[in-house]
């Protein structure tokens, strides 16, 4: 399965992003892919007032998604904002495309380094797993990266490989912990881990938006062992990596952690 990891820099405008989603699904599709993933604030980058934003996954931002996807038959996933019934809005991973059309609301919210997003974005509380040409890829989003179980669990749910889009935070050490995070989740779960960030924005040229997330690149997919399959740097970029999805049974038949566990 070839996977195009779409490193971008959202903007606070979604027609100018459903651009950045137009062309890059272009020229992943033109070279093989048949999975585009795109960061978490595709629609909008943080820093943005998300409210007046948000928009349900059959609205026009999602609709426009979905008919980018159709026309390239690609599954594209791409991180979004849409309504809650509270006032604040769920944080949204849209996948869409191949026969597919739903969204996973971030479970874990981003309440650390200072960073409230609980403050404007509502938790969800439901795992998604989607299927494409009988694989099963489950869905995650950036801090839910610190959360085991919610790995081993889209594992138990039949998950050869797990897509993420995240908008990571920046400061000390916090690359560092991205890829070790990446990495040991694919251990636990003896999955494929795809993650994709937002570029940071200094490196195409903008600025971050106060203390907002807002991305420091490096793209990361870490194989089922745990190794770093692939990982772009700090710009802008187009990562395409095949996934040896056979290699995810033969590494649980080596390491059978999720057989071996008793808790």
């Amino acid at each position: 399965m070839r996977v195009a990891l779409s490193q971008i820099t959202s903007t606070g405008s979604p027609v100018e992003n459903l651009g950045l989603v137009r062309s890059s699904v272009e020229r992943a599709a033109g070279e093989g892919a048949s999975v585009v993933l795109f960061p978490e604030a595709t629609m909008a980058c943080f820093g943005t007032s998300l409210a007046p934003l948000a928009e349900p996954i059959d609205g026009p931002w999602a609709t426009s998604v979905a008919e980018i996807a159709a026309e390239h038959d690609v599954l594209v996933v791409a991180g979004m904002f849409t309504p809650s019934p509270d006032g604040r809005v769920f944080n949204t991973l849209l996948a869409t495309g191949r026969g597919q059309h739903v969204g996973y609301d971030k479970i874990h919210l981003f309440d650390a380094f200072g960073f409230a997003e609980s403050r404007t974005v509502a938790p969800g509380s439901e795992l998604v797993t989607v299927t494409l040409d009988e694989a099963v890829l489950g869905l995650a989003t950036c801090y839910d990266i610190r959360f085991p179980e919610l790995f081993t669990r889209l594992a138990d749910r039949g998950a050869s490989a797990v897509l993420l889009g995240a908008s990571w935070g920046a400061g000390p050490g916090k690359l560092a912990q991205w890829e070790l995070l990446v990495r040991a989740r694919a251990l636990d779960s003896t999955c494929w881990v795809v993650a994709c960030g937002q570029a940071d924005p200094a490196a195409g040229g903008g600025t971050a938006h106060g203390r907002a997330p807002t991305g420091i690149g490096f793209s990361t997919v870490a194989d089922p062992s745990g190794e770093v399959a692939a990982q772009l740097g700090a710009d802008p970029d187009l990562l395409l990596v095949d996934l040896d999805l056979p290699l995810v049974e033969k590494t649980r038949a080596a390491i059978p952690v999720l057989a071996n566990r008793r808790l």
